[in-house]
């Protein structure tokens, strides 16, 4: 998709093709149609390296900030690359009320620095995370959840290098400053696959604790009498 600003027609799609992605205030993925546009004129008399743009969520409305780069200046015309920065991201979401409480407060700090895109700041932070629930799961719980992650990176496909960095940040024993730095491709990985493993070590259980024990009181509550429907 190639996005144009020309000084005479606005703003320009090829084919027409509208931008969706998962709205930050309503959480809804939707098509984002064009509220507020630079005019032509004055960048191509400033040239700068980037523009912001603001789009509108077809669903609730809002405005949704986004930063493109630009990828040729002409006599005319300024042509955007199709890639682009949300400049607010979507809050990601868990079942925290499931995990220790330590390993709650911070893994939603290390979810708050992936959304702010600070994601080494986050890989840090998901370190932490992860060594908190290491010591609430007790003896054997860091080669269980290893063995988690080891299957996750099975399903998913990953390949070794890519999945070096992120068992690293996730296993490793050093010092923070001893982590790997990450793209926002590695921290995308290392968001789900840390997810999955919480998910499996802690939500998993918990849920299907709570599940059983309610069946368990609707039982007692019958008075414990299995009658055959046949």
């Amino acid at each position: 998709m190639a996005i144009i600003l020309d000084r005479e027609q606005g703003l320009l799609a090829e084919d027409d093709e509208q931008i969706g992605l998962e709205c930050p205030y309503c959480g809804v993925y939707a098509h984002m149609s064009p509220q507020s546009v630079p005019r032509a004129d004055d960048l191509l008399r400033d040239k700068p390296k980037h523009v912001g743009l603001v789009y509108q969520c077809n669903a609730c409305k809002a405005p949704v900030f986004l930063r493109f780069g630009v990828r040729e200046y002409s006599e005319n015309r300024v042509e955007l690359y199709r890639n682009f920065i949300e400049l607010e991201r979507p809050k990601e979401r868990f079942a925290f009320s499931y995990l220790p409480k330590h390993t709650e407060v911070l893994f939603r700090e290390a979810l708050a620095c992936y959304t702010e895109n600070s994601f080494n700041a986050f890989a840090s932070m998901c370190h932490r995370s992860a060594a908190s629930a290491f010591e609430a799961l007790g003896q054997g719980g860091k080669l269980r959840a290893f063995e988690e992650v080891m299957v996750a990176q099975r399903i998913a496909d990953i390949d070794d290098n890519s999945f070096v960095p992120i068992r690293k940040v996730i296993f490793s024993t050093g010092t923070e400053e001893e982590l790997p730095l990450l793209n926002r491709a590695q921290a995308g990985i290392l968001l789900e696959v840390l997810k999955d493993m919480f998910y499996q070590c802690f939500v998993r259980r918990g849920k299907l604790t709570r599940a059983i024990k309610v069946r368990q009181f609707f039982v007692q509550e019958g008075g414990n009498n299995l009658k055959s429907t046949a």
